[in-house]
């Protein structure tokens, strides 16, 4: 996406945030003037955080001031990506606690495993910096409640990476949904597929000069290093990763609760298991989560990891069912409404191509609007579109749709808080047990 186009984009964007429901608390943050520089730095940049490191750089007045990665070649090749694309080198480090001690970072942008996400997200409010965390914006659900006290308590702005918060034509969509376009709106689907190979079985192995596997692990319980694990198939096992039902179907799902205007489910159910091969992946390649919640309504998720059979011939999206007639979300920034005779009424169109088996990004071309949508918010100029507390009610629906699977049962839910309910074998997979010393704390 050229400069033009992204600029308009993001005008278009600007003029839309009183659509979404949540204003955040951004005025008064940002000591200096909206057009002074924002100094941010980058945690995990291999893949996703590279790409965010892109993008961020051309976002004007934001400097990428330092780049953190457990891994020294990631670190290299971030730094000389960014001082090609800007002109000026970040400096290095592996150690994201030495890293929250520089005074000079007003924020942190978050990319790291998902094991990562809510403690260095709290570690990071404590040391005074703003956080932008990718999705999930934690491994499990008391990590995202921890993570909003967090923000609360240290007066920090937390933006979770659910981009289409701030896709333009998402929000006229929402507020279509909201406004009636296809009546009471009562269910909806969403969807993800891809065609992803067999990890296969793991040896362990030395640990690679380049990698500091111990600081990799952090908060989690030490596993030994195996050759199948690192950079990306830790998404698959328990320990570090959370699914593809978060790794993917977060998306899906906040768009649904977004539409829907639900906060927690009632009741949550999940089937589905590993079927494709016989490997060392844990989380199921293939599931279905249903929900149903306390306003009338249900919906629907279905994950498919290793089969990318297109439904409705799309790899992802989400259909919004209503008593006179049904909403099509293509997964980018476009949508179809048709009538109760399932005629055709409108089209609302974006050429912004989409490509569901990016495992960097697939809608790459309009992320760059969330993220500035960030530093906005940092500077006081707008709200968050995605704050910390609407990440954590769109990041528990899959959390709770894999704590079904675990258990192989019905959960029935607390509406108030999403805490399930009579069901203490399902209750203790809230949080998670941490390694000695790296337990987190607000």
């Amino acid at each position: 996406m050229d400069r033009r186009k992204f600029i308009q984009t993001t005008s278009v964007a600007g003029t839309t945030f009183l659509m979404t429901p949540h204003l955040g608390k951004a005025a008064g943050f940002f000591k200096g003037s909206p057009n002074d520089k924002v100094v941010i730095s980058m945690m995990g940049t291999h893949s996703r955080g590279l790409y965010l490191a892109q993008n961020f750089c051309k976002i004007p007045n934001v400097e990428i001031a330092w780049i953190c990665d457990v891994d020294s070649k990631v670190v290299d090749n971030t730094i000389a990506d960014i001082g090609t694309r800007t002109g000026k080198n970040p400096q290095g480090i592996g150690d994201i606690r030495k890293l929250l001690e520089k005074k000079d970072v007003d924020a942190i942008v978050i990319a790291a495993p998902d094991h990562w996400h809510a403690p260095a997200t709290i570690m990071a409010c404590q040391a005074g910096k703003h956080v932008y965390v990718e999705k999930p914006c934690a491994h499990n659900p008391r990590e995202g409640e921890l993570a909003i006290e967090a923000s609360k308590k240290y007066n920090r702005l937390v933006q979770m990476g659910s981009q289409r918060r701030s896709f333009s034509n998402c929000q006229l969509m929402v507020k279509e949904l909201h406004d009636g376009v296809i009546g009471r709106t009562y269910y909806a689907k969403g969807w993800y597929a891809n065609h992803r190979a067999s990890i296969g079985i793991g040896k362990v192995a030395p640990v690679p000069s380049n990698l500091d596997y111990e600081l990799w692990q952090g908060p989690a319980p030490r596993r030994p290093y195996k050759d199948n694990l690192i950079h990306y198939n830790w998404h698959w096992f328990w320990n570090w990763g959370t699914g593809e039902a978060l790794n993917n179907g977060t998306h899906e799902l906040d768009v649904i609760r977004w539409g829907l205007g639900v906060d927690f489910p009632s009741k949550v159910v999940s089937t589905g298991g590993r079927f494709a091969f016989k490997d060392d992946w844990q989380t199921p390649d293939t599931q279905n989560i249903l929900y149903n919640f306390p306003n009338d309504t249900a919906a629907e998720w279905e994950g498919r990891s290793c089969n990318g059979y297109n439904t409705e011939g799309l790899g992802r999206g989400v259909i919004f069912y209503g008593d006179k007639g049904t909403l099509f979300y293509q997964g980018g920034n476009g949508y179809t409404v048709f009538d109760g005779d399932n005629k055709f009424v409108k089209e609302i169109k974006d050429d912004t191509v989409v490509d569901p088996t990016n495992k960097v990004s697939p809608t790459e071309a309009l992320d760059g609007v969330h993220m500035k949508n960030f530093i906005d918010a940092v500077r006081g100029v707008a709200p968050l579109n995605a704050p910390i507390e609407t990440g954590f009610k769109s990041t528990l629906l899959p959390q709770l749709g894999n704590i079904s699977y675990r258990v192989d049962r019905v959960l029935h839910i607390d509406t108030s808080n999403g805490h399930i309910i009579n069901d203490p074998e399902a209750m203790a997979l809230w949080h998670r047990q941490y390694e000695k010393g790296w337990e987190v704390k607000v």
